[in-house]
């Protein structure tokens, strides 16, 4: 599927179009759930994911959103950014749009972890957990440091 959104920005969900290299420049230098992300891991939470959402300036890679689900329950929504150059022109709203309410899993649980941008989501119904979510932060291995697989 590809949505062109004018202005030559576009959003595709065609997972071989993912410029793994520059959602992981991305995510290691700008995204703080993943700085230190080692090359290997992002590459493969990219070709694990259950969906994976572009979105593409003239060709170019700008922004990205993961989703990883058991395929019955839940999704959880990871590594949605839009690269700052081009944030104010409504695609962050339209990426996880996309990823949320018009793919294959729109009639799931959405789950997300986030520290900012409460407000985009809640416009897709998000809303702080309830009293029914337990959450296990990560574990470092004994006698080392826990990697990040947000």
């Amino acid at each position: 599927m590809i949505r062109d959104l004018g202005n030559g920005f576009e959003l595709d969900d065609d997972p071989a179009r993912i410029d793994v290299a520059s959602v992981h420049r991305f995510l290691t230098e700008q995204a703080y759930w993943a700085i230190g992300r080692p090359y290997e891991l992002q590459e493969r939470l990219i070709r694990e994911a259950t969906r994976v959402v572009g979105v593409y300036r003239d060709g170019s890679q700008i922004g990205f959103a993961r989703a990883v689900s058991d395929h019955n329950s839940f999704v959880y929504l990871a590594d949605v950014y839009v690269d700052p150059a081009f944030r104010g022109h409504g695609l962050g709203i339209e990426l996880v749009r996309e990823m949320v309410e018009n793919g294959p899993l729109s009639n799931r649980r959405w789950l997300l972890h986030t520290s900012d941008a409460h407000d985009l989501y809640r416009k897709f119904g998000f809303a702080e957990p309830d009293f029914k979510l337990m959450e296990r932060p990560v574990q470092p291995p004994p006698g080392g440091n826990a990697g990040s697989g947000s």
